[in-house]
């Protein structure tokens, strides 16, 4: 059944990479946007921007009215790293030093906690269900799933097979579902810097006072 289970993985991991592909080279086939402009800055500059200093809260359009929500969104993703990276010591049976995995299994148990919480400030917000949809729901339960069976694993308490199971749902769902944006991320992040390098024009205060 194990093996099995990883044969799955595995065909799962390589339809979302294949369908992420598609889906840039979609993208893509659109051209780039023609500037009339001579550019006033380098682009270059720009994007180290959008992905440094852009990235800090106070340089984002709201995050640093909610520090407590981005601060637990950081610690999410982190917690998935970390949780894709002990997948894949477990795929190739690789045994990781016993005094790393309760900090291991530590901070991914923190970031399940950091998931749960944005779930249900979704769920309890007036104001954010108001802008969801199933997507959002869906994307955020899959992912809780994984880390809570990453967790589980880690300490003995669930067997491999649940871990491989929701590993394989979520790696199916990543190019139908919001969780594509693992993917889009770098490429909005890209655009977003050429806008500002061009432009020479790099946000010092928050847009909102």
């Amino acid at each position: 059944m194990e093996k099995i289970l990883g044969f799955a993985l595995i065909a799962s991991f390589v339809f979302m990479v294949a369908a992420l592909a598609m889906l840039v080279f979609k993208v893509l086939s659109f051209g780039k946007k023609e500037f009339y402009a001579a550019p006033a800055g380098d682009v270059k500059k720009g994007i180290i921007y959008a992905f440094g200093k852009g990235m800090l809260p106070w340089h984002k359009e709201s995050a640093g009215h909610h520090l407590p929500s981005y601060i637990a969104g950081i610690i999410y993703h982190l917690a998935i790293f970390l949780s894709l990276f002990y997948l894949s010591a477990s795929i190739i049976s690789l045994r990781l030093p016993e005094v790393i995995t309760p900090v291991l299994g530590g901070f991914i148990l923190l970031g399940l906690l950091a998931g749960l919480g944005l779930l249900f400030k979704r769920l309890l917000s007036s104001a954010m269900r108001a802008v969801s949809c199933p997507d959002d729901l869906a994307a955020n339960i899959l992912v809780d799933v994984f880390l809570a069976l990453a967790a589980l694993h880690l300490v003995r308490l669930s067997p491999v097979h649940w871990l491989y199971l929701a590993a394989t749902a979520m790696f199916l769902y990543i190019p139908l579902g919001k969780i594509r944006h693992c993917c889009f991320f770098f490429y909005v992040r890209i655009l977003f810097g050429i806008f500002y390098g061009r432009r020479n024009i790099f946000p010092e205060k928050p847009p909102i006072a």
